[in-house]
């Protein structure tokens, strides 16, 4: 079961061209949304803008070695082991969640292009990563939906509470929990697979179209942002913050843990 495509399997009832448009359509989408977002909201602007104003203030210039570690420690800390969280837990789901998402769609792509038929056999490692893809961002999403959202574990609010912000992560659990059950379905010769195809990719249009008014093209803009921050850090503007203090206030106490993110 674990070992088949079962996006060729698809093939049987829905040509491989309409599967391949609709991948396309969504690679799309989030190019356009993305752009829309930095034009509407402009991030981009506001980004240079710093850029500029931390070059000018800074009491030092960096240089071009200096720049190209800076850029390979963002790289290395804050993108591919998300070390911007202070909490361990925090950390461990979100790299759950982005690997495994990262996982889930490159697999996806490679097997709907390049195997998206029976007669092109699929190598038996992809529906396995896919598979396991779609579940770390299960175990992942969930995990800090249910014990380590802030609003719930902090705040003490329901973790059934929703807001717009919730959009991006409840898309990408409802697209890839259904996806899983599908292809389950679908192996099992279930009459419900069409059912929860078409709620599979009504899922999967809301996570890829809905950019615009959800949190999903924030990877695109936190590595700038982490880089634009260790720049200023490392030419002596600092952002116009003061410089760290010589002892830094503790938080929490003997019988407590601290519960800030």
């Amino acid at each position: 079961m674990f070992t088949s495509n079962p996006f060729a399997a698809l093939s049987a009832s829905i040509p491989p061209a309409v599967m391949q448009t609709y991948v396309v359509v969504m690679i799309v989408l989030v190019a356009a949304g993305t752009l829309f977002e930095v034009v509407h909201k402009g991030s981009a602007k506001y980004f240079f803008d710093n850029w500029r104003n931390a070059n000018r203030k800074g009491a030092h210039p960096v240089g071009g070695g200096e720049m190209a570690s800076l850029m390979i420690q963002t790289a290395a800390v804050d993108v591919l082991t998300s070390g911007e969280f202070c909490n361990a837990r925090r950390r461990v789901a979100h790299l759950l969640t982005m690997y495994g998402f990262l996982a889930y769609v490159i697999t996806t792509v490679i097997m709907v292009f390049g195997y998206p038929t029976p007669g092109t056999p699929t190598p038996a490692i992809l529906p396995r990563l896919w598979y396991l893809g779609a579940l770390m961002v299960c175990v992942g999403g969930y995990w800090f939906w249910f014990f380590i959202r802030v609003d719930g574990a902090a705040e003490g609010n329901s973790p059934f509470r929703i807001v717009r912000a919730d959009l991006f992560i409840l898309s990408l659990l409802t697209s890839t929990t259904l996806g899983l059950i599908w292809a389950l379905l679908q192996a099992a010769g279930s009459s419900w697979t069409s059912v929860f195809l078409a709620l599979y990719l009504f899922a999967t249009t809301v996570l890829f179209g809905s950019i615009p008014w959800s949190k999903f093209s924030h990877m695109f803009f936190k590595p700038a942002a982490a880089l634009q921050k260790r720049v200023a850090e490392a030419n002596g503007s600092r952002s116009n913050l003061p410089p760290p203090a010589d002892m830094p206030e503790k938080f929490g106490s003997a019988r407590t843990l601290p519960r800030h993110y």
